[in-house]
């Protein structure tokens, strides 16, 4: 009976994140999560990371490439940077989420930027989120300091 009760649950469990993820609409040119948001005055990565050398906080438009999202819900996307280390971007409030098909995709993003430590255990709920092994997860050690977005819209470009 015990097992049948467990079945149960992870069957419900399952079919609850399934259909969450299936109502999040697929990412295309001109598609928008969130706030409703155009392209124009968008800054690029490298623009700011200029911007945060002299202030800690940048709130505007910011593009870039993702190259990552949350394989469990997609509450949370990565922007590709040229040093290799990618920009984290979450959502105001959890309000919406990315759908799987977002990666490779350029986007436009506006919300809150700043410089963030995030601890040990932060980053490793983010490669799990994210699907890396646990020898990868493991392997996360230290805090990192880095850029991170909290992001009222996304708006897809490319």
């Amino acid at each position: 009976m015990k097992k049948l009760l467990i079945t149960f649950a992870v069957s419900g469990l399952a079919l609850v994140s399934y259909a969450q993820q299936s109502t999040i609409k697929t990412a295309a040119p001109g598609v928008t999560y969130g706030k409703t948001i155009t392209k124009d005055k968008a800054i690029t990565l490298a623009a700011l990371n200029q911007q945060l050398s002299k202030d800690t906080v940048y709130q505007g438009k910011i593009t870039g490439e993702v190259v990552e999202v949350c394989k469990k819900k997609g509450c949370f996307m990565k922007l590709s940077q040229a040093n290799g280390d990618p920009i984290m971007v979450r959502f105001t409030d959890y309000a919406y989420f990315m759908p799987q098909n977002i990666v490779g995709k350029k986007v436009v993003v506006e919300g809150t930027a700043k410089v963030n430590e995030t601890s040990v255990d932060r980053l490793r709920h983010y490669a799990a989120d994210a699907g890396k092994s646990s020898k990868e997860i493991a392997k996360i050690n230290k805090p990192k300091k880095d850029i991170q977005i909290m992001a009222d819209g996304v708006l897809v470009t490319e």
